[in-house]
């Protein structure tokens, strides 16, 4: 317990000034967010029917911003080879970095999902359902998102491999969540489209550990 207790703290304490920690995606959000109704108008109609869409989409885009650094630091300085050697198995490893991703990035992003919706025009009974959503869907953003930054890991271009492996994996959730807010603003069954979210993101915590940790030692050999 003490080797997994030192590894969480190690990553926790990466993760939070990796590029920025919580600030850069918080931010970018906060900022696509204030920009949106620039850009379609200030209609306040127009802006509470695209307002929970719209907040989907920009904490999926803002969980993408730290991954590049996710496994680069530790596979240029040789950490990952000592992770890899150490006495945790290298998917318990990476179970803990996405953790450590999901609580630096995600945690903060669905705190900030309600005041970005409301902001746009969303209806205040909306914030608990959407933070709620929000939390699970940034754990699947969070592991996906750590499954491309391993299987980008020593390429040229990994920010942009990244988006293009990740991207088509976040649509799911994107969908899910958004469909249970809005059928829950609407006053229609939401449950199922929350529950196909709660799967998706457990599906993502069992099964992407071992993408991850397969990806780092194609990459480390």
């Amino acid at each position: 317990m003490s080797a997994l207790a030192t590894l969480f703290r190690r990553e926790l304490a990466l993760a939070w000034g990796r590029g920025g920690g919580p600030l850069l995606a918080v931010g970018f959000y906060a900022g696509a967010v204030t920009l949106l109704p620039l850009s379609v108008g200030p209609s306040t109609a127009k802006l509470a029917a695209m307002a929970v869409g719209a907040s989907w989409v920009c904490l999926a885009l803002a969980s993408l911003l730290s991954l590049e650094r996710l496994f680069e630091r530790d596979f240029e300085d040789g950490a990952l080879d000592l992770l890899a050697l150490g006495p945790l198995p290298l998917e318990i490893v990476c179970l803990v970095k996405a953790l450590a991703q999901w609580l630096t990035t995600g945690a903060p992003l669905a705190l900030a999902a309600p005041l970005g919706a409301i902001a746009l025009g969303a209806p205040l009974a909306a914030a608990p359902l959407l933070a709620v959503a929000a939390a699970l869907g940034g754990v699947a953003f969070a592991f996906l998102g750590g499954a491309g930054a391993a299987l980008a890991l020593a390429s040229r271009r990994g920010g942009l491999l990244i988006a293009v492996i990740v991207l088509p994996l976040l649509v799911p959730p994107v969908i899910f969540g958004g469909a249970a807010v809005s059928a829950y603003l609407a006053g229609l069954p939401w449950t199922a489209g929350f529950a196909f979210l709660a799967a998706y993101a457990a599906g993502a915590v069992g099964l992407t550990p071992f993408a991850m940790a397969g990806a780092c030692r194609n990459a480390q050999s």
